[in-house]
């Protein structure tokens, strides 16, 4: 009798990866693979590494390091957009079998099958060019909300970015194939999908990618609207350039997606904006906002900034700091600058000193709490519906607004993944 393999899986970075990571494990499962927690000892460890950060590149490392000193003897895969860009220097860790680039982590049963453990790591990769197919990808069991896939790569060329070179050029489903991926998670009793994507805006492009696009991110959203059962959508993250009028408009009247944006911004100055190669100035972004808010003073808005971009004086800094405090947005996402290997943010200068990037971090952190306090003390002793989630931590369980205000209450079994009504206090 064949002896059960068991395989662990950590995700480091967006919400796309963790539904890639959800699919990976329904394939391995399929094959016969049973699922265990990252801490326990398992045959087969799965990294699915991001590489936006620094940091994320360091985790990965100190991960390796942890499964070695643990389980020596087992299996260890590395894929995901780290995996892509820096294939050999992920091969050159000790203890890693297997490198699987952006075209070949779908793969990974067959690749499992002819893997032994040697001296060095077999690479799996190819060009990036190369990498032309879409696979469609959600997240299930792992939590009440589900994360799903409709759109991968960009065609973008921010100069801070890997992304392009890590995943692609813009790919996504078709709007059929989504709905019919939305109505086999309404039977599994998932009650909320966040859509997700590289460049979800960007939707219609085709399996394969093209510059013309087939369809639009408007009429996926239509008909996803139609589908039974699914409670809630959550739009990801949208760039303000492809977040159409008619898109906030029709979120504004619709009952299934929630009055929640997540827009990213990255510099509130025109110069750094021209500098990144954003597809906007920052008057188009507050007119979204402003129109946002006509249609739904309610709504949450959060902001994605990067501080520290190679040129950014004081003078830079304290535009964006000034443009955002102005702003009726809800929270920040702050993001250090960092640099990446092959991005055309290398040749821009002067360089900005780590410990001014760090500072000014902080301060738009602490803008970012204060935005986010006033936010929620504008819906004291309102009552919303709040979706709860099925994890208990010390007794405890959360759930969001529909406007993406957390709570958290005493654990309540019947209150797991079901919508209540909630006074805001």
């Amino acid at each position: 009798m064949e002896q059960v393999k068991t395989v662990a899986f950590h995700t480091l970075g967006c919400k796309l990866n963790f539904s890639e990571t959800s699919t990976l494990s329904r394939l391995l499962e399929q094959d016969g693979f049973v699922k265990t927690d990252f801490e326990n000892t398992a045959d087969v460890y799965v990294i699915n590494t991001c590489s936006v950060t620094d940091n994320a590149d360091k985790e990965c490392r100190q991960l390796v390091r942890r499964i070695q000193r643990r389980a020596p003897e087992s299996m260890v895969v590395i894929t995901g957009c780290y995996a892509q860009l820096k294939p050999q220097e992920i091969a050159s860790i000790e203890g890693v079998d297997l490198v699987l680039g952006a075209a070949e982590k779908f793969n990974i049963t067959e690749h499992l099958k002819t893997l032994t453990k040697g001296n060095s790591a077999k690479i799996c990769s190819c060009d990036i060019e190369d990498v032309n197919t879409f696979h469609a990808s959600y997240s299930v069991n792992d939590r009440t909300r589900t994360f799903l896939k409709v759109q991968d790569g960009c065609d973008y060329s921010c100069t801070f970015c890997t992304i392009p070179m890590a995943r692609g050029k813009s790919r996504s489903d078709s709007v059929n194939s989504v709905v019919e991926n939305a109505v086999q998670l309404a039977a599994s009793g998932v009650k909320e999908i966040v859509l997700t994507g590289v460049n979800l805006g960007d939707f219609g492009k085709g399996l394969h990618g093209g510059k013309k696009r087939e369809e639009s991110f408007y009429e996926l959203i239509q008909e996803l609207d139609k589908v039974e059962g699914i409670e809630r959508y959550r739009i990801s993250s949208i760039e303000p350039n492809l977040l159409s009028n008619e898109i906030i408009e029709f979120v504004a009247n619709s009952q299934r997606f929630m009055p929640h944006f997540h827009i990213p911004l990255q510099s509130g100055n025109n110069e750094i904006l021209g500098l990144m190669r954003r597809r906007y100035r920052r008057e188009l972004y507050a007119e979204k906002v402003a129109l946002i808010k006509q249609f739904m003073p309610h709504c949450s808005i959060g902001v994605d900034v990067i501080v520290g971009f190679p040129s950014e004086s004081d003078a830079h800094f304290q535009d964006t700091y000034d443009f955002l405090h102005g702003l009726d947005v809800s929270y920040l996402h702050v993001f250090t600058y960092s640099e990446r290997a092959n991005t055309p943010a290398l040749e821009i200068n002067p360089v900005v000193p780590v410990n001014i990037r760090h500072e000014r971090n902080k301060q738009l952190r602490n803008l970012s709490h204060k935005k986010q306090q006033y936010f929620q003390e504008q819906h004291l002793n309102q009552t919303r519906k709040v979706l709860f989630e099925s994890h208990s931590k010390d007794g405890m369980m959360e759930g969001y607004t529909d406007n993406y205000i957390r709570v958290t209450t005493h654990f309540r079994e019947e209150w797991v993944n079901q919508l209540v009504d909630w006074e805001l206090r």
